[in-house]
């Protein structure tokens, strides 16, 4: 198995593993991945995941060397439609994912990590489009994603460039969310996780959407779908419960951190 999926209450973990070659994504592990994921999202008893690689390493991006195999069931699919070649970054789910992030997060590694919803990485992690030496293209959403996170001019200097950025800069460009000491980015983004799935979970998964879809919409038709989003999650009833703790008190001795 070269992903691993364990739960913790609510929270699933996925852990990508294979250290031989810093946790690399051939095909059977990006369709492991893919698949993964959407246990994930139709598990009704989870709400928050967890992406991290084994061993100290996030992933090092698709294997080389199974795009060049002999047998085609190790390679790379690279296909218009379906699962994209990394397995996931073509897929929208309805539930939160942090990336927790030691070593290296390049090439394919960065656009998953660019995929998740939130990152956090160690201060040493590595970031980077390092298949630009290799003269491979993004093709995982790298382009898209690092362009909407940090802004064309980060996103242009390390698609052009290539150059490994640390996790300290990828802090103050805006692509980690949460920095920490070395060897701590799992506990952080798990203590993350724990606390994201205590909360209502109907009006997080609708604004976390609207945030998603607002990308192709003009702005009129961004906020109609906000607003009906917003809609359907009040006719839920989630609000209900949330009202009555507000009117309660009980949050002045327990505020959001």
């Amino acid at each position: 198995m070269t992903v691993h999926f364990e739960t913790d209450g609510a929270v699933a973990i996925l852990t990508i593993d294979r250290p031989e070659v810093s946790n690399a994504i051939d095909g059977p592990t990006a369709t492991a991945l893919a698949d993964a994921f959407r246990r994930f999202d139709a598990d009704d008893s989870l709400s928050v995941a967890v992406l991290t690689g084994a061993n100290g390493r996030f992933c090092a991006g698709n294997d080389l060397k199974s795009m060049m195999h002999d047998d085609p069931a190790r390679k790379i699919r690279v296909e218009p439609e379906g699962d994209a070649p990394c397995g996931v970054t073509r897929m929208l789910l309805s539930k939160t994912v942090i990336a927790a992030i030691e070593g290296h997060a390049v090439a394919g590694g960065l656009e998953v990590a660019c995929w998740c919803d939130l990152r956090v990485a160690a201060q040493d992690a590595v970031f980077g489009v390092f298949c630009r030496r290799w003269g491979i293209p993004l093709m995982d959403g790298g382009t898209i994603r690092l362009a909407r996170l940090i802004g064309q001019s980060h996103a242009l200097d390390m698609i052009l460039t290539g150059r490994g950025v640390s996790g300290e800069e990828a802090h103050r460009m805006g692509l980690v969310n949460r920095l920490v000491p070395a060897g701590h980015a799992l506990a952080e983004a798990l203590a993350m996780a724990r606390k994201l799935s205590t909360l209502p979970q109907a009006a997080m998964r609708s604004d976390r959407m609207s945030c998603y879809e607002q990308w192709p919409l003009d702005a009129r038709d961004a906020l109609l779908n906000e607003f009906q989003r917003g809609m359907a999650t009040i006719k839920c009833r989630e609000m209900v419960g949330g009202l009555q703790r507000f009117a309660s008190g009980v949050w002045r001795h327990n505020p959001p951190t």
